[in-house]
């Protein structure tokens, strides 16, 4: 077996983490996953915005951006392992103010897309920078309490983006919203300059531009034969192929892999099978999560008749579970292992889903959100301990890759809800929501497209408890503190 050669650890080599830092990270992770939210609350005056998008083009308007953030998440963490985490920290905040700017300037459908690609490439550079430095700068017995904190920044920037994102559709316009991303990605920078201290790099950090291009190429092709399955035909060749060239690229991805000397990642690592059980239920978790952002903002607005700013406040209950729960799951997951909150979190998710498919024009608000509570908690019961395990697997000189390998699959995930969830949608429903005659054939093709995502979680959510079995209390503890890492 092969031995890795001694390497100073960050922790002795680079300052502890100080207050402010810790804010400017978490801050960071909010503004990223922010801009994933807020356009959402923008659908609807996209689509009756002088672009004239394609409902297909809307759909790449959300998607977009998280698909090249979950694509270039994993080769993004090995640049910063390799460079340096500030500085991909702060090219990332670079690459995602230009792509704010782009889309505040784009003149149709296509720069909007190309700019929130942009953004994206940022982001999978902030994401994965971010964690790196909170893991490798907090000692090891405060680190899961860190990682909730991250945590609860991601789940923050859902509300943060669907609040800002309601009132720019109510008080200003979408190219409004872009257009403030620009400053505040630019003091962020400053922020990150002044706050945060460099880590030491790793020259033997595995950079792999074949191995990345192989992965996002699968990626892109599998989403893209989803969102263009309503429009084409699921057995048109256009679709057929995209995910035939996915399948390929992902073989190809493997194989190349498994020979390569440095490769990008090595899919030994998930022999593992808590790395299995933990990547699996981050996508289960932000697969459900992120269907529900894509039509809630569409269902308040046309079948509840909400203006843009309320149906962004109206989100508030999902994030309660996200703020207050992390802890309880936290502690749980110290007592009994992480099998029970990840299972009893899996499934909350998928019944919130279940409820809030039953929502029509004539539900009360304070029933929806109840409804919106559970699939909260949820949410906040699992994380933890989903974050953890993923980190926790991989040894703590690779925190770049861990944190890439955890984002990614909360991308990816993200990706494939909002594709899955808006590819139904529109094979169910043709008609303009924004008609009151059409409010209750929206519903409708909503609830059918929530009972297929639940369908599809509650099945993931069974693989992962079964890839959880044996983790008892102490284990995740244990392996984040460096016990058993190889």
């Amino acid at each position: 077996m092969r031995t890795e050669a001694p390497h100073t650890t960050e922790a002795d080599a680079a300052p502890g983490l100080s207050r402010p830092a810790l804010l400017v990270l978490c801050a960071c992770v909010l503004l990223a996953q922010g801009m994933v939210a807020a356009v959402n609350l923008l659908i609807p005056q996209l689509a009756a915005s002088a672009l004239h998008p394609s409902p297909g083009g809307l759909l790449w308007t959300v998607d977009a951006y998280v698909v090249v953030f979950a694509a270039l998440l994993i080769p993004a963490g090995a640049l910063g392992d390799r460079y340096g985490r500030k500085g991909a920290l702060l090219a990332g905040l670079g690459l995602f103010t230009a792509g704010a700017a782009l889309s505040a300037l784009a003149p149709g459908p296509a720069v909007l897309i190309a700019g929130r690609g942009l953004s994206g490439a940022g982001a999978a550079l902030v994401m994965p920078a971010t964690m790196s430095v909170l893991v490798r700068l907090t000692p090891p017995e405060r680190r899961a309490q860190a990682l909730a904190t991250w945590t609860l920044s991601a789940g923050l920037g859902g509300l943060a983006g669907n609040v800002f994102g309601g009132l720019a559709g109510e008080f200003l316009t979408w190219r409004a919203l872009f257009w403030g991303v620009v400053p505040l990605g630019a003091l962020l920078a400053l922020a990150v300059a002044l706050a945060v201290p460099r880590t030491p790099s790793r020259a033997d950090a595995a950079v792999d531009p074949l191995g990345a291009l192989a992965l996002a190429g699968a990626l892109f092709a599998v989403v893209h034969g989803i969102i263009e399955g309503p429009s084409y035909g699921w057995s048109s060749l256009r679709v057929l192929g995209s995910f035939g060239a996915g399948a390929v690229l992902l073989a190809a991805f493997t194989a190349y892999a498994l020979r390569a000397a440095r490769p990008l990642l090595d899919p030994r690592v998930f022999a593992s099978r808590g790395l299995r059980a933990g990547t699996l239920g981050i996508g289960a978790a932000f697969f459900g999560l992120f269907s529900l952002f894509f039509v809630n903002a569409q269902y308040l607005q046309y079948a509840k008749g909400f203006s843009p700013a309320l149906a962004g406040l109206a989100i508030v209950p999902l994030t309660v579970g996200m703020a207050v729960v992390p802890r309880l799951g936290a502690r749980l997951a110290q007592r009994t292992g992480p099998r029970l909150p990840v299972g009893a979190g899996l499934f909350l998710i998928a019944a919130g889903l279940l409820l809030v498919s039953t929502a029509d024009g004539g539900t009360p608000y304070a029933v929806y959100g109840c409804h919106l509570l559970v699939l909260s908690v949820g949410t906040g019961l699992c994380a933890p301990s989903l974050t953890l395990t993923v980190v926790s697997q991989l040894p703590p000189h690779q925190a770049g890759l861990g944190s890439g390998l955890n984002t990614a699959a909360r991308e990816i995930g993200a990706a494939l809800g909002v594709a899955v969830v808006g590819t139904v949608l529109a094979s169910r429903f043709h008609g303009n929501p924004a008609d009151p005659g059409q409010a209750a054939a929206f519903t409708d093709a909503m609830g059918v497209a929530l009972r297929t995502v639940a369908c599809v979680l509650l099945v993931a959510a069974a693989a992962v408890v079964r890839g959880f079995r044996g983790s008892g209390p102490g284990r995740t503890g244990a392996a984040a503190r460096g016990e058993g890492a190889s």
